[in-house]
């Protein structure tokens, strides 16, 4: 015969299997969510030690970025750049090798999450450890792209570059030059809303450059991605185009 004392007792146990289980299954998605955004696009090790090897530049880390620097001159020129979702943001030092080996110096967020839409950090905090640099360009590829959106109306911001991204920000009154770089086989942007994004930009300070032969991945060293489309390009050449961008139309002068 059950006792109202080991009823309750029962009841006790039956509410903390439920909860101890509930928790478990908390735990266990908690971990499973975690492990999800640490497995990047790994970055091309051939690319990559071709930019530590490479003596014009100065590679180092500071406070969750990679900073890519002139090994010889003192930069007064910035580019504060955001990865894409989830990807390794040692898949962009090689692209802008020859723009750092130029006296520009490059630093690359590392997000949080490796999601630069997570990353809360301000323009100030994110550049704050190069205070000789006040002429600065912002860039993102693909999400990152609209995370740059969102920190470019600061003033020292000259340019503003989306790769393969468009901005969810309303830029239209904003004093900068936006370069929106596409390549014509990328089979991941949504062009639809790219077109739609273009009316937060500002008049007459807008322009596009479309290459040749470029895929949505084609702007970093991480090689395919699923859906995406064929790229004849190789990753000097890509490396080429984008730092023509970066020398004939941010810093021109």
């Amino acid at each position: 015969m059950t006792t109202p004392a080991s009823a309750k007792k029962l009841r006790i146990r039956r509410i903390r299997i439920t909860g101890w289980s509930a928790l478990t299954a908390l735990m266990v998605t908690l971990v499973s969510f975690l492990a999800w955004f640490h497995l990047v696009l790994p970055a091309d090790r051939g690319a990559t030690l071709e930019v530590f090897r490479d003596d014009r530049v100065v590679f180092s880390t500071h406070n969750d970025t990679l900073v890519l620097a002139p090994a010889t001159t003192q930069s007064t020129r910035g580019l504060l750049y955001f990865p894409g979702a989830k990807v390794d943001p040692y898949s962009y030092l090689h692209p802008f090798l020859e723009v750092a080996a130029g006296g520009v110096t490059v630093v690359i967020v590392e997000p949080t999450l490796n999601m630069a839409l997570f990353d809360t950090r301000d323009f100030a905090t994110l550049t704050g450890s190069h205070p000789a640099i006040k002429d600065w360009a912002i860039a993102g590829h693909s999400l990152g792209g609209v995370r740059a959106c969102m920190l470019a109306d600061d003033p020292q911001v000259r340019a503003l570059v989306l790769f393969a991204s468009f901005c969810a920000e309303d830029l239209s009154m904003a004093n900068l030059d936006v370069i929106q770089v596409l390549g014509d086989n990328d089979g991941l942007i949504d062009e639809v809303t790219r077109l739609e994004a273009q009316s937060l930009l500002p008049a007459g300070r807008y322009s596009t450059i479309v290459i040749p032969g470029a895929n949505h991945a084609s702007f970093g060293t991480y090689g395919p991605q699923p859906g995406d489309g064929e790229s004849s390009l190789t990753d000097a050449q890509m490396q080429e185009v984008m730092t023509e961008v970066m020398t004939t139309r941010v810093w021109s002068d």
